[in-house]
């Protein structure tokens, strides 16, 4: 840290610092720290900011802190679909941290790879304290990158998974996907949704959330459902009637109540996940029951990784410091 204002520095860490400092446990241990944060009300969510652009954009603002930690910061990130015709990513985020006794920004951070694993790691955590542990059977919805990290994770918790359907935007095969998990899994691609479903101990909804991705009557008992891409007003992927039957689990009630699956079924009773990793709340899950668990995103996880990854990047002197005097 700079001796004085005028000599300060700000850090930049790009994507290619941020995948060199990730890995799957670390990233986890954060995310659950974030969770744990939250349950004790240690750490606080401000309110979400997330609008619709002109240019058929999303744009948000996901920002907390911990007071206790002097840990301060905000996420912007959205949605800009016309990135694919540009061969892009049409996810978009970027972290920065401050100093919150000062309000200077500490570092920049690209946040696309901390989205994309930190999602992945807190589905893993959902499967960890909800799914059946003897699940064998696994469908996930979307071929994308946080369907990727969302498989991934869930491999990595559920061992015993061994078969692996997936349903991609058009319904055809997607090779890349399966080349990616076929040494682990056996993985293909499945046309009929009900049927996927049906067929299942674990679902992953990943895609942008324009709609029901299956009906309600597939999903029997016993089944766990994580679901990720509801995070706006207006989308969701569960049907109608699944909420119903199922224990609800949220990473924040009021954020999931207002962005995700909850939003359509706003007097479910639902528990928060960092209320069952404390312990705080009796948990019990019958073989026969299903359970969801809404994923709407934290800012807490996203500012749990990106400390992780500054101080690592200032331990081992990567990324680029520029003059930031104030």
């Amino acid at each position: 840290m700079a001796s004085t204002p005028a000599e300060a520095t700000l850090l930049l860490l790009d994507k290619d610092a941020v995948e060199q400092l990730l890995t799957p446990a670390e990233v986890t241990q954060a995310v659950r720290e974030a969770f744990l944060l939250h349950g004790r009300r240690e750490g606080r969510v401000f309110p979400v900011v997330r609008e619709k652009l002109s240019t058929g954009g999303v744009f948000g603002i996901k920002s907390g802190d911990v007071p206790s930690q002097g840990l301060l910061g905000f996420k912007a990130a959205g949605f800009w679909p016309r990135n694919r015709e540009l061969g892009s990513e049409p996810h978009q985020a970027t972290i920065l941290l401050f100093d919150p006794a000062t309000g200077r920004p500490l570092c920049v951070i690209d946040g696309n790879a901390i989205t994309t694993v930190r999602t992945g790691a807190a589905g893993g955590l959902g499967l960890e304290r909800l799914a059946r542990q003897d699940s064998t059977r696994l469908t996930v919805f979307g071929t994308g990158v946080q369907a990727r990290s969302q498989l991934r994770f869930a491999l990595r918790t559920l061992p015993r998974i061994s078969t692996v359907s997936y349903l991609s935007a058009d319904r055809h095969a997607d090779s890349a996907f399966e080349t990616l998990f076929e040494d682990r899994c056996d993985i293909r691609c499945a046309r009929d949704a009900d049927q996927a479903v049906a067929e299942s101990d674990v679902v992953i909804t990943a895609t942008p959330g324009g709609g029901p991705v299956f009906d309600a009557s597939a999903v029997r008992p016993g089944t766990h459902l994580n679901c990720v891409g509801a995070d706006t007003v207006g989308k969701r992927e569960l049907p109608p009637g699944v909420l119903e039957r199922a224990r609800l689990v949220v990473d924040d009630r009021e954020q999931a109540s207002q962005l995700g699956e909850m939003q359509w079924a706003r007097e479910a009773a639902c528990v928060e996940l960092g209320s069952l990793l404390l312990g705080e709340t009796p948990f019990s899950r019958a073989a026969s029951d299903i359970t969801v668990f809404d994923m709407t995103g934290l800012a807490l996880q996203d500012l749990t990784v990106a400390r992780l990854i500054y101080e690592r990047a200032c331990a081992q002197a990567l990324g680029r410091r520029v003059a930031w005097p104030w």
